[in-house]
C-alpha cells in the first residue's frame, strides 16, 4: 500500500524534497515494528529491564528498534538514526543538526505495553535539519495507524490483523526471546482499510474545547501544576489521554489541545508532521518549533495562541 493515493498531487519528483519515497520507507519500517512489538504484546515471558532513570525497557522496545536500524542502514546508510534506545545526549546534538535524521521510538508507551494495555505504538520520524518533514504512528494493538509528509496531508487507516496475536490470549503469545527477530518481515502482517485523509476540529471558543494533559504528575514536577488545572477550568472537557493517543486523535478533530512536559524529541518528532498536515499547530508550552525543548503542546491551530497565553499566565 502507498502512502499517499495515487490521486493527491505531490510535490515535484525531481525535487530533493518529495518525501513520497521516505514516507513509504516510514511504513515499511512501521511493519517491521508492528511484526515485533505486537508478537510480544502480554507475552507471560516477557523481558524487562530497568534503564538508569528507572524506566522500564522490554526486550520488544530493544528488538525494534535494532531491527529499524538495521533497515536504515542498508537503505538510507548516510542519514543519523537517533532513537530512545541507542541514542545519548550526543547523539541528540549531532540528529537536531544533521541534515536528515530518523528519530525513533520503538514503543512509545511502555508502562502500558507492560501492563497489557492496548494503548502504545511505535512513532518513526524523519527530521531535515532538525524539522520533522516525515512521521508515522502505528498503534498495532489498536488497529490503528497515522501517517503524513509536508506537503502531502495526513492520513490514517484501520489495519486488520490477519493472524494477529492481539486477540490470543497471554500463553498463546509467549516465545522464546532469542526468536523475537524471526517476526521481522518487510511484509505487513495486517489488510488495511483504505487511507483516509484527516483534519483537525473547528472549535474556536477554548469554552468549548476538549483538553487532554497527559499527567498531572508531569506537571507538578515542572512547577506547573496550578498552571494546568487553571486551563483545565476554562474548558469544556479535560482528559488525561497518555503517549502517542491524545495527538492522534487531535489530528482527527476528536480532542482539540493536548499538553505535556517531561519529554524527549523521540516521544513527539513524528507526532508533528501528522499535526500539522491535519491542518493543526504544534510548539512547546513557550512557543518554540520543533521537538527539541522538553514540551510539547498541539492545537487545532485556532485555539493555540489562547492557549499559550493561559500556559504563560
Amino acid at each position: 500500500m502507498k502512502s499517499i493515493p495515487a490521486d493527491v498531487p505531490r510535490l515535484d519528483p525531481a525535487n530533493s524534497c518529495d518525501l513520497a519515497a521516505d514516507l513509504d520507507l516510514a511504513q515499511e519500517l512501521a511493519d517491521i515494528a508492528d511484526s515485533l512489538s505486537l508478537s510480544r504484546f502480554r507475552a507471560v515471558d516477557l523481558k524487562v529491564d530497568t534503564k538508569p532513570d528507572r524506566s522500564p525497557v522490554t526486550e520488544a522496545d530493544l528488538a525494534v528498534e535494532r531491527a529499524i536500524r538495521d533497515r536504515l542502514s542498508v537503505v538510507r546508510p548516510a542519514d543519523v538514526i537517533f532513537g530512545e534506545e541507542f541514542g545519548g545526549t550526543e547523539d541528540q546534538a549531532r540528529a537536531r543538526s544533521a541534515a536528515r535524521t530518523w528519530i525513533i521510538d520503538p514503543i512509545d508507551g511502555t508502562a502500558n505495553f507492560l501492563r497489557g494495555v492496548p494503548v502504545w505504538g511505535t512513532l518513526i520520524a524523519l527530521a531535515m535539519d532538525g524539522n520533522p518533514v516525515v512521521g508515522v504512528a502505528s498503534a498495532p494493538a489498536l488497529g490503528r495507524r497515522w501517517w503524513a509528509a509536508r506537503g502531502h496531508g495526513a492520513w490514517t487507516n484501520v489495519m486488520n490483523g490477519v493472524g494477529g496475536t492481539h486477540g490470543m490470549d497471554r500463553e498463546a503469545r509467549s516465545q522464546d526471546a532469542n526468536d523475537i527477530a524471526d517476526a521481522a518481515s518487510p511484509a505487513s502482517p495486517f489488510v488495511t482499510t483504505a487511507a483516509r485523509r484527516i483534519s483537525v476540529s473547528g472549535v474556536t471558543e477554548l469554552t468549548d474545547a476538549s483538553l487532554s494533559f497527559q499527567s498531572l504528575a508531569q506537571w507538578r514536577d515542572a512547577g506547573q501544576l496550578a498552571t494546568i488545572l487553571n486551563l483545565a477550568a476554562r474548558v469544556w472537557r479535560d482528559r488525561a489521554y497518555g503517549d502517542l493517543w491524545p495527538y492522534t486523535l487531535l489530528a482527527e478533530g476528536l480532542l482539540d489541545i493536548t499538553t505535556e512536559y517531561g519529554i524527549h524529541p523521540y516521544d513527539i518528532a513524528a507526532l508533528i508532521p501528522i499535526v500539522e498536515e491535519a491542518g493543526g499547530r504544534f510548539t512547546s508550552v513557550t512557543g518554540e518549533p520543533g521537538p527539541w525543548h522538553g514540551s510539547a503542546l498541539a492545537t487545532n491551530g485556532m485555539l493555540h495562541g489562547e492557549v499559550l497565553r493561559a500556559l504563560a499566565s
